[in-house]
């Protein structure tokens, strides 16, 4: 083999045989076990970030160890393609979307072999494909007819400038995620999909799969399940009652206002004759609307004049409508106890409204609300009958009392809303209803699908270029097609299945997809921990209930990797902006433990600030380009190093010194291969005629290997795995036996070396598994197995302690009792150096590790 290692043609070679012979087509088998593993798919920017690498490495490493264990194996990859990047970059550009999306998945595709991966590409698709959106026309269709969609008016975060609903999670500060305009609070007609219909079952079968503890406790409070009372406030000269839903009855009598949404109805009626509330209900309509932003806005309101009714003690108390509460949460109305909640609190301090204890603190007294609520449970207090009763008996007792009184009832909440479903946007898959002359709303029937979005149009800022073509919507004799396009949640909620029948042109899903599902390991970001999780369960279990899948999760394991940092540089422009220079284009000062003391823009020598070390983003410019890492270095030098510079769910920190470590090493185990085989034939390996040194040796080499399959297949910390191998690899270099066992165990050792760097260096392996004369490539090796004859050690080394200080190192037989052991100990010339004139009073021996000598 070549003495050179040289990782282009290397890569190309071990590519083209991948491909040449369908290497990663996988074909379903019901006689193998089957492993399907899937890495959230990219959004077709048209470059990979570092985060990418990250990501598909680990996946690619699981699916090709798990190939080496001999199960049947499927990897896809495809590209979440619809949604509002598209459209800008359409709109700076003046392309069509679709142009410009297909582009960039070519540009990602060739950067995706590059680095190898064994993806099934035969099942690739784009959510922007027709052949793949048709069917989650047909299955909306399908969801119409049960009775699990349906269409209302809703209040909703409008972006004035992309013309579109926002989620509560894209709107930053009031402003759009990526228009940064001013939020609109707006009421539309809007799509829902009943999720709330499996809310329970959504949070019961969080129990039923292997996911980190963390995003299970983020879904189960995005989920939201309590337990509380709906009840009513009658309102003076009003028909209509305030009902509202508490979860702390026990502070009924503490309520002194009520606060409504501005959507309200009862506020809208306020409204209708007195401006200044008028102008307020407005205002509240570009202010926060996510929870977090609710907590610490500055609470405002105006009281409508209204007076509401207390249930149990018959006093009014005013009505109030508040920029804190929003229509979409609950009924839109909140009994306000400012005494136990801090929100109401910070409201009845600036409206001088009354603050009335009714939960003693922890001595039995009335809290201090000086500074702020008392929220704590406690004993009842100025509750009349129900003073002195704890929480739970006073939640029963006003509970019993209000169902017995008809003016409310226990009730069990859940914090989750529909989905929203409907986007008002050209680049995403057009809804399939359309509407007739008199009002119809109709879900379109198989043989009108699929609607095709137009591909060739212009996309400028005023809205979806649907909305103006009669060519799209106009259906004839007055019927008219929906302009609004589906959330691109919806499309990647069930890719994952997808992928089974990719290639399916009658069916959206065929019995393949209960051949590979539920997926055994999806890797992402912990970002998507909430909603796109939650949705495609949300999917799966419809796709389940309509008969199209047997399980009831979709994926069974998930690791939720960590982000990709590097250093940060810049300099303050004269308006106090910072200008952000690419960690590439600086050179840093270090002291000898490697920390940064000082920084100068290489291209003027002039010193620039450092702005600790933060996620790769292009706000901060501290990204590393893949592509240049690939040409400098090769594909699995950017492998190697992202699986050995950090466990996959922590944070990796970007070092071009730790690339060239990976590097160099890559290179050393290719030398120690060629050497090797320069160094002649070995002898079969007869384990019974191995000297000590041959020995210690093929012990490292079995130690490595159950050290990495336990790594790799149960602890997924491919670091470890690789700092073992290293250590294997500084072994063989040591081991200078050429003799023909001496051979043997080598080649053993180097072939251990090789297996278990196969999924993560795979090119460099496939060629050196061929250097070492294996005809069959190592695409189809097994993993190797450890020999447990092999670890067994004819000598162990005990540290000898007198009076608990370290005073001698002992190689003795393993299979020595403890009356040996304690006789050699005693015998050591250092620990006869320390008990002479002294009695022995005790020694215990710790099997395997120690002997501690007791005298005095």
């Amino acid at each position: 083999m070549d003495a050179q290692y040289t990782p282009h043609a290397t890569e190309s070679a071990a590519q083209t045989f991948w491909e040449t012979n369908q290497c990663f087509k996988a074909v379903e088998d019901a006689t193998r076990e089957k492993f399907y593993c899937l890495s959230m798919f990219p959004y077709p920017s048209g470059k990979l970030h570092m985060g990418h690498v990250r990501n598909y490495t680990i996946g690619d490493v699981v699916s090709r160890f798990q190939r080496m264990q001999g199960k049947n194996v499927l990897q896809p990859m495809g590209w979440d393609a619809f949604g509002m990047p598209a459209e800008n970059a359409a709109i700076k550009n003046r392309v069509p979307p679709g142009a410009w999306t297909y582009d960039n998945i070519d540009a990602m595709r060739r950067q995706l072999k590059a680095l190898g991966f064994a993806y099934d590409w035969n099942r690739e698709f784009a959510t922007c494909d027709v052949d793949y959106y048709r069917w989650e026309q047909w299955f909306f269709t399908k969801l119409v007819e049960k009775g699990l969609v349906y269409k209302k008016m809703s209040t909703v975060n409008w972006d004035p400038v992309d013309q579109t609903v926002l989620a509560n999670e894209q709107v930053i500060e009031g402003r759009g995620w990526r228009s940064g305009a001013l939020v609109e609070r707006k009421e539309i007609p809007l799509w829902f999909l009943k999720i709330t219909d499996y809310a329970e079952e959504l949070l019961a079968d969080l129990d039923e799969v292997d996911w980190p503890e963390q995003v299970k406790t983020m879904q189960r409070n995005w989920i939201g399940k309590s337990t509380g009372v709906e009840l009513t406030f009658e309102v003076a000269g009003q028909a209509d009652p305030l009902v509202v839903y508490t979860t702390r009855p026990d502070t009924l009598y503490g309520a002194t206002y009520m606060a409504l949404a501005a959507g309200h109805p009862l506020a809208k009626q306020a409204a209708a004759d007195n401006p200044a509330l008028a102008d307020f209900l407005v205002e509240c309509q570009h202010g926060g609307n996510s929870e977090a932003e609710l907590a610490t806005m500055e609470k405002k309101g105006m009281d409508t004049g209204y007076k509401a009714i207390h249930p149990l003690t018959g006093r009014e108390v005013p009505i109030f409508v508040a920029n804190f509460v929003l229509m979409e949460y609950g009924t839109g109305a909140v009994m306000a106890v400012p005494a136990h909640d801090q929100r109401d609190w910070e409201f009845a301090t600036k409206y001088d409204i009354a603050i009335e204890p009714v939960i003693a603190d922890a001595e039995g007294n009335a809290p201090d609300l000086s500074q702020s609520a008392h929220v704590e449970h406690g004993p009842l207090i100025n509750s009349g009958e129900y003073d002195g009763l704890d929480f739970e008996a006073a939640f029963d007792a006003i509970a019993a009392k209000l169902e017995a009184n008809g003016q409310g009832s226990r009730k069990t909440n859940f914090r989750l809303r529909d989905w929203g479903v409907a986007r008002q946007r050209y680049w995403g898959a057009p809804i399939p209803v359309k509407y007739g002359p008199e009002g119809q709303t109709v879900p379109l029937t198989d043989d009108e699908l699929p609607v095709a979005l137009p591909m060739e149009v212009e996309v400028d800022a005023t809205g979806s270029p649907l909305k103006k073509m009669p060519a799209f919507y106009d259906l004839g004799d007055g019927w008219t097609r929906e302009t609004d396009t589906f959330d691109t949640f919806m499309e990647s909620s069930w890719y994952y299945a997808r992928f089974a029948s990719a290639d399916n042109m009658e069916a959206m899903l065929d019995e393949r997809a209960d051949y590979w599902l539920p997926v055994d390991l999806y890797i992402g970001g912990i970002e998507h921990a909430i909603l796109h999780l939650l949705y495609a369960r949300f999917f799966h279990k419809l796709m389940r209930d309509f008969g199209l899948v047997a399980s009831d999760e979709p994926f069974q394991r998930l690791l939720t990797q960590g982000m990709v940092i590097a250093e940060t540089f810049y300099r303050h422009n004269a308006d106090g902006s910072k200008d952000w220079f690419n960690p590439a284009d600086v050179d840093v000062k270090r002291d000898d433990k490697g920390r940064p003391v000082s920084a100068i823009l290489r291209e003027d020598g002039q010193p620039v600030e450092m702005g600790g070390i933060e996620k790769m983003s292009k706000s901060k410019n501290n990204g590393v380009d893949p592509q240049a890492m690939i040409d400098r270095f090769g594909a699995d030098t950017v492998r190697l190093f992202m699986m050995f510079a950090a466990p996959p769910e922590q944070s990796l920190e970007w070092s071009d010194s730790g690339v060239e470590g990976a590097h160099r090493f890559l290179k050393r185990l290719w030398k120690l291969v060629a050497d090797h085989v320069d160094a002649g034939s070995p002898a079969a390996l007869d384990a019974d005629a191995l000297n000590d040194d041959q020995k210690t040796l093929r012990r490292k080499a079995h130690e490595t290997i159950a050290k990495a399959s336990d790594d790799i297949g149960r602890r997924t910390t491919f670091n470890t795995a690789i700092a073992a191998v290293m250590e294997l690899v500084n072994a063989i270099g040591r081991f200078e036996d050429t003799s023909p066992q001496g051979l043997a165990v080598a080649r053993e050792a180097l072939e251990a070396c090789v297996l278990i760097l196969a999924p993560i260096v795979p090119h460099a392996c496939h060629a050196l598994w061929e250097g070492l004369g294996h005809e069959t490539p190592i695409i189809d090796a097994a993993w190797p197995k450890a020999d447990e004859a092999a670890m067994v050690k004819d000598s162990v080394e005990l540290a000898v302690q007198v009076n608990g200080k370290l005073r001698a190192r002992l190689d003795v037989p393993a299979a020595a009792d403890k009356t040996a052991i304690e006789a050699q100990a005693l015998e050591a010339e250092n620990v006869r150096r320390h008990t002479e004139g002294k009695t022995v009073r005790k020694v215990i021996v710790v099997p395997g590790k120690l002997v501690n000598i007791v005298a005095n």
